[in-house]
């Protein structure tokens, strides 16, 4: 019996592998086929019509793990929403959001692959349990957590780059309202000092600057597009920022003195963040402390004086 759900554990497991590998490779095929198709409808020669392109042909000529694997993650994920709460699919599809949009991730993967993580923890951990004896309820408990260890694999890494974007944000922030704050009063307009930024300060937030003067640029209005820029990004500084302009915008305040006034704060609140964790510092050593240093120097300290008293209470004894 042991060896059947060690076989089965293998081929889990290399099923698991090989939908990671075209999850990934899928993610680069899909960029290659919009180019090849956008490329087979504007090349035409001499104003003739571009020639038409074969759906069918074109799905055909990618590789098999795409045109078979996909779409049993697909259903997966489909199957998955069913089962799980209305608002799940719209909060994992707001994480996205926020973590950047990643090439190749949706919601109905994310959840396709919460359910893959979930049933390679429970095969994982029978397999453990039947090389490692415990008792029934420590079985029970191992493959519980094994188990949900698998179905939150995916939340963690989607919240991970989720946390390193906004920390990404945040850093470069301070920066770019000072470089904004310098180009509005030498005399830009607003919307050529958010280009001056995106030309010089590379980085995640210049790149949703980038996108939010292209939705002004087709027409969004101003304060519609400062909006979505703290929908994408969800952090609390820039979403200050992005609501003071859209004030400034409505009310026809002075952009300039908003901007100064955003950048004093910012660098206000920088200055107290710092100094709220150099305050934590002195609780944070106290544990290593306790744990790792004091005894050390105890032993350092009082081993000499308790070996000489140990050795004194022997001579006295004889």
């Amino acid at each position: 019996m042991s060896e059947v759900w060690l076989f089965l554990a293998i081929g889990s497991l290399f099923l698991a592998i090989v939908l990671v590998g075209v999850f990934i490779d899928q993610t680069i095929a899909e960029r290659h086929r919009a180019v090849r198709l956008l490329e087979s409808q504007v090349t035409g020669a001499g104003g003739q019509a571009p020639p038409r392109v074969d759906l069918r042909e074109e799905e055909l000529k990618e590789n098999f793990g795409s045109r078979v694997f996909v779409p049993i993650v697909s259903k997966a994920g489909a199957i998955a929403r069913r089962f799980t709460p209305l608002d799940t699919r719209d909060r994992i599809t707001k994480k996205l959001l926020v973590a950047g949009s990643p090439a190749g991730w949706d919601a109905e993967r994310v959840l396709a692959f919460k359910i893959i993580g979930a049933v390679a923890g429970f095969i994982g951990s029978v397999v453990l349990l039947q090389v490692i004896s415990f008792s029934p309820f420590l079985q029970i408990v191992i493959i519980g957590l094994l188990t949900f260890v698998g179905f939150i694999v995916p939340d963690s890494i989607l919240n991970s780059r989720v946390e390193d974007r906004k920390k990404e944000i945040l850093r470069t922030l301070s920066d770019t309202l000072d470089l904004l704050t310098i180009s509005v009063e030498a005399g830009l307009s607003l919307n050529a000092a958010i280009a001056q930024v995106v030309r010089n300060v590379p980085g995640v937030l210049s790149s949703e600057f980038a996108r939010m003067l292209q939705e002004i640029q087709l027409g969004v209005p101003r304060s519609d597009a400062f909006r979505h820029l703290a929908e994408r990004t969800d952090v609390d500084e820039l979403n200050a920022f992005a609501l003071a302009m859209i004030q400034a915008d409505i009310f026809g305040v002075s952009i300039a003195s908003v901007l100064r006034t955003q950048a004093a704060q910012l660098r206000i609140k920088r200055r107290q963040a710092i100094e709220a964790k150099a305050q934590q510092t002195p609780v944070k050593i106290v544990f290593p402390l306790v744990l790792c240093v004091l005894p050390a120097l105890f032993v350092v300290i009082v081993g000499p004086g308790a070996i000489q008293i140990f050795n004194s209470f022997i001579n006295l004894k004889s």
